[in-house]
This record gives structure tokens, C-alpha cells and sequence, in this order.
């Protein structure tokens, strides 16, 4: 299996995959983020989750990204919980993301700040099913 090299982590090489699938733009921003959440959640594991790159923390998702139609959308599953103004609400569990359309929108201090909330504030999103749709909170 082989990794990719992104300022000085080793990418996940499935992410790579999905990362040079894209277009340059899209594929800058994806690396920069990529890159960002590995450097700042080095314990977390990365891996492709339905289609897109995610980062869990025990199992539990916290961080991913994915391309939409006109943007890279940054998601994390417990957003909603960790009073940032710029994550927008997504769906109706505890979600929020940023939206990008350039590398130059990438906020890296918010971004090390909103990683380190990922890590603090955590919902149960591993155990949803069983819970029949009812998220708890773990940190």
C-alpha cells in the first residue's frame, strides 16, 4: 500500500485516490485539509465512509470532506455543538460544515481550533442505529 507525502504526513492512500480524482482546485483544497486534519488529529483513523474521506476518533466519525456540485464541503458530525459562527448547521443530527471554493478560504487557525473541538465535543454517532436514531454525548 502506498502513501502519499503532504507537508510532512502520509496521506491515507484511499484518500489520495479520492483527492487526485478531482480537479486541481478541488484536489489543493482536499490536500491542504487532509494534510490540517492529520497533523492536528494525528490518533485519528482516516478512511473512505460512504464515498468521501472521514476521520474517526474510537470509532466514532468526527471530521470528513466531500465534493459537492460547486464546493468542497468540510463536515464535522458534532459541529453544531462547538459554538463557532463560521461552521454552518447540516441535517438535523448535531452536523455543521464550511463550504470552499479556493484554498485561500481555508482559515488554518480556525480550522487547528475547530479539529481540536472534534476532539473535546463528541456526539455518539457510532452507536446511532442501535439507539434508533437518538445521538448521546460522549465528551
Amino acid at each position: 500500500m502506498m502513501t502519499t507525502l503532504i507537508e510532512n504526513t502520509f496521506m491515507n492512500p484511499d484518500t489520495a485516490e479520492y483527492n487526485a480524482s478531482l480537479d486541481q482546485s478541488d484536489r489543493e483544497i482536499c490536500d491542504l485539509l487532509a494534510g490540517e486534519i492529520d497533523k492536528h488529529l494525528p490518533e485519528a483513523e482516516n478512511k473512505i465512509w460512504h464515498a468521501h474521506p472521514v476521520w474517526f476518533l474510537e470509532g466514532n466519525p468526527v471530521v470528513g470532506y466531500s465534493k459537492l456540485k460547486h464546493c468542497v464541503r468540510l463536515l464535522f458530525w458534532s459541529g453544531q455543538s462547538f459554538d463557532e459562527e463560521s461552521l454552518k448547521n447540516e441535517g438535523k443530527f448535531k452536523a455543521a460544515e464550511a463550504r470552499y471554493t479556493g484554498m485561500d478560504q481555508v482559515d488554518k487557525q480556525a480550522l487547528k481550533r475547530w479539529l481540536a473541538k472534534a476532539r473535546d465535543i463528541q456526539w455518539d454517532y457510532k452507536n446511532i442505529v442501535r439507539r434508533k436514531g437518538k445521538l448521546e454525548r460522549l465528551k
